[in-house]
């Protein structure tokens, strides 16, 4: 038996897979936001349920914001920032009573699909998170290329490929610079620009629905995202040229993206075709928590 955790922000998830990887438990909490102990222990908590339940040991896998250094074997990067400088694998270790494996939550989604889900038996696959913010992971050949820094696969803080001049320099990010493509493809990026050009706030979802019922300011702002997303995308192709993409996080749902987005990539990858598959997640949001699961195996 595996067991996988979700660590977001707001929620705590845990899943049970069995040897054939189905779904026999699985559990939600609220995050203890800003409590780094009362996250030690909800997690501690979850685990122990789950084991009751099913009167079994696992193994335990945490997905989490952010990457744990190599330098120091503390956590950094999680915008979740009370783990920030914690040595959060040691702290789970002790508090479990065994090893556990930790990856940050987009490489764990990405290992879900690539295992069991959307790119299933492809050599190669990059995962996108594009939800509150934007995240990246790369799997090569059943494995997480984590990289000699702890961060393959973030791509969301690179500047926004081949810009148009209405976006320079670009929005201000929360990493202290400018133009990155998190802040264009988040969900809030798209909000933002929604209302810069329309004077409506609204949240992503509900342009995207408006853009389904055919406003024109909604379709503008939906082509223009999709244009942003090819050029982004674009340049994983050119380097790292993965059979399959694979998007999550809330702005997956849009539908419009797996048409126009491959339509657009030829103007921007550097070959004389596109066979990269861009593909919806099959475990949607439960994918956090099963890849973490498989960060022991299969």
């Amino acid at each position: 038996m595996r067991i996988g955790i979700d660590l977001g922000g707001t929620k705590i998830e845990i899943v049970a897979l069995d040897r054939d990887g189905q779904a026999v438990y699985r559990k939600r909490v609220p995050t203890p936001r800003d409590d780094y102990d009362g996250t030690i222990g909800a997690i501690a908590s979850l685990v122990a349920s789950a084991e009751a339940a099913l009167q079994c040991r696992a193994t335990v896998g945490v997905g989490m914001p952010g990457t744990m250094s190599p330098a120091t074997g503390l956590v950094k990067n999680a915008n979740s920032t009370w783990l920030n400088g914690r040595p959060l694998d040691a702290d789970l270790g002790r508090a479990l009573g065994r090893p556990v494996r930790l990856a940050n939550d987009a490489n764990c989604f990405t290992l879900s699909e690539a295992t069991d889900g959307a790119a299933t038996g492809a050599g190669i696959v990059f995962g996108v998170i594009v939800g509150t913010g934007t995240g990246g992971g790369l799997v090569v050949r059943g494995g997480i290329c984590t990289g000699a820094n702890a961060i393959g696969g973030e791509w969301g803080h690179n500047p926004l490929p081949w810009p148009e001049d209405d976006e320079r320099p670009g929005p201000a990010c929360y990493c202290g610079r400018s133009g990155c493509i998190e802040t264009f493809l988040s969900g809030p990026g798209l909000s933002r620009d929604h209302a810069g050009r329309t004077g409506d706030a609204l949240e992503a979802a509900v342009i995207a629905a408006r853009a389904e019922a055919g406003d024109p300011g909604a379709e503008a702002s939906l082509d223009r995202y999709a244009h942003r997303m090819a050029r982004g995308l674009a340049t994983i192709i050119n380097v790292v040229d993965p059979d399959v993409i694979v998007l999550g996080g809330g702005m997956s749902n849009i539908a419009r993206l797996y048409t126009r987005v491959p339509e657009l990539l030829p103007r921007f990858v550097f070959s004389d075709r596109v066979a990269t598959r861009l593909a919806p997640p099959v475990h949607g949001d439960a994918s956090g928590a099963r890849g973490a699961a498989w960060l022991w195996g299969r």
